[in-house]
């Protein structure tokens, strides 16, 4: 079927891409994937074994990020426009909103399947293992994050980073696309260019400076704030009734030690006087 399909579609001496695609060069669960679409889409054998993972990646990164945009700028959420506010009326255990326990669905079943598929499904490279281990970090920190009630922080995090995958994928795809058909094609190069560009724009201007402004903001300045404004609002209003200072210095420390061996020898002075008026009663 190969070789029929190889001879239909590209002439004796051409050096077709098809006719070297060997199951050989993919693990078994990306056979049945990746070789229609390498068929398809022409593609050298290097870039077939590639292209269904960014393929899928892209897809997903899309919709989710698509997700993510419509809880911040088309739902009651002000996380974006208002950093602090994602800690408005938080409380241990609180219920969580179900369009957000969705995002955190789909995204805690994309990186446990995530790593499921690095070592058993995608093509192993030299980065396998860090990939692996930033898909497990990942995950352990959207269960923290859930269990832990900081799922209004955990939507902003999202948003702001998966953004950048969307744009390595296509601009991985497009790498692949260059060499088709064994010919080269000009316009997926300038694509893949552009994409790289945007990509480095994208990141320094989500993850760089907005991720600080946003999120680093919201969950060091804006909650010490709030901590030192909830402080003065229970001593206005009589919830705590008196103010001390905790600090210590070393004269109260000296104080201190000073009350303590004065209380220790007035407590032995009248041990010993009780012990004296029992031995005379015994005498």
């Amino acid at each position: 079927m190969q070789s029929t399909l190889s001879s239909a579609v590209c002439p004796k001496g051409t050096g077709c891409p098809l006719s070297s695609v060997q199951p050989s060069s993919q693990k078994e669960g990306t056979t049945p994937l990746s070789h229609p679409m390498a068929r398809w889409c022409l593609l050298q054998p290097k870039d077939a074994a590639k292209m269904p993972e960014s393929a899928w990646k892209l897809t997903f990164y899309s919709m989710s990020w698509a997700y993510s945009v419509y809880l911040l700028f088309f739902t009651q959420y002000s996380f974006f426009n208002d950093p602090p506010s994602v800690f408005y009326g938080w409380k241990s255990g609180m219920v969580v909103p179900a369009d957000i326990a969705v995002a955190y669905l789909i995204q805690g079943s994309f990186y446990g399947h995530s790593i499921y598929a690095s070592i058993y499904m995608d093509v192993w490279r030299r980065d396998s293992i860090v990939m692996v281990m930033h898909h497990i970090i990942t995950l352990a920190l959207i269960t923290f994050s859930y269990a832990f009630r900081y799922h209004n922080v955990g939507v902003l995090v999202l948003f702001l980073h998966d953004v950048n995958d969307i744009q390595l994928e296509f601009t991985k795809l497009n790498v692949y696309f260059k060499t088709r058909g064994g010919g080269y094609h000009p316009v997926n190069n300038v694509i893949s260019n552009l994409g790289c560009v945007s990509f480095c724009i994208t990141w320094f201007w989500f993850r760089l400076y907005w991720f600080p402004l946003k999120v680093l903001y919201a969950t060091c300045v804006s909650s010490l704030l709030s901590y030192i404004v909830l402080f003065v609002v229970k001593v206005l209003t009589g919830q705590m009734k008196e103010i001390n200072d905790v600090r210590e210095y070393e004269e109260d420390e000296e104080e201190e030690e000073q009350r303590v061996a004065v209380h220790q020898n007035s407590v032995k002075d009248r041990s010993q006087v009780q012990n004296g008026i029992m031995k005379d009663k015994h005498l």
